[in-house]
């Protein structure tokens, strides 16, 4: 079992996800905002598969007490390749009010600065075109695209965006 974390930003907060968090969560994921992305279906069984793996670390994101998200992220420990990928969704009243923006950056922080990785992923839907913006805005670069990548709700193929970030790169633009 992964240990708990709260992370703080400037504008969030983070926690671990708790199973009191499975309401409003899946109330976020079946926005249409939100399940245009994320894949939809039985919801409940994937929010406990997801509370019940240990490969994944899941904070539930709250402003002033109140669920507005959830950001996650993964960990290759690999030597040779040792990296982490993130993903995130809000609740679409919070869109464009920078909490992505911080709670993105939190994690990264986190990421670089206490876990020691030089290099994380994230890999948006190609039209997805306001979280490429926000993650181009955090210093995240392409990598490519990678066609057909992800299953949609209704069966069709997606192309997919990679993006990185380097921490030599994050550490500049902290530092400009």
């Amino acid at each position: 079992m992964l240990a708990a974390l709260e992370l703080v930003g400037d504008r969030v907060r983070m926690r671990t996800t708790v199973v009191s968090d499975r309401t409003r969560l899946i109330e976020i994921r079946s926005t249409p905002e939100v399940s245009r992305w994320w894949r939809v279906g039985d919801l409940v069984a994937e929010f406990d598969r997801n509370l019940a793996d240990d490969e994944t670390c899941r904070l539930t994101i709250t402003v002033d007490d109140a669920i507005i998200g959830l950001i996650q992220f993964s960990e290759e420990d690999d030597p040779e390749y040792r990296h982490a990928s993130i993903d995130v969704y809000l609740d679409p009243t919070a869109h464009r009010r920078g909490h992505a923006t911080d709670a993105i950056a939190t994690v990264m922080r986190h990421l670089f600065d206490e876990l020691g990785h030089h290099r994380i992923t994230i890999d948006p839907a190609t039209a997805n075109k306001a979280a490429i913006a926000c993650y181009s805005g955090l210093g995240f670069r392409t990598v490519g695209t990678m066609r057909s990548y992800e299953q949609r709700s209704d069966g069709t193929w997606a192309d997919g965006l990679l993006m990185e970030l380097l921490a030599a790169d994050f550490t500049a633009r902290r530092r400009a």
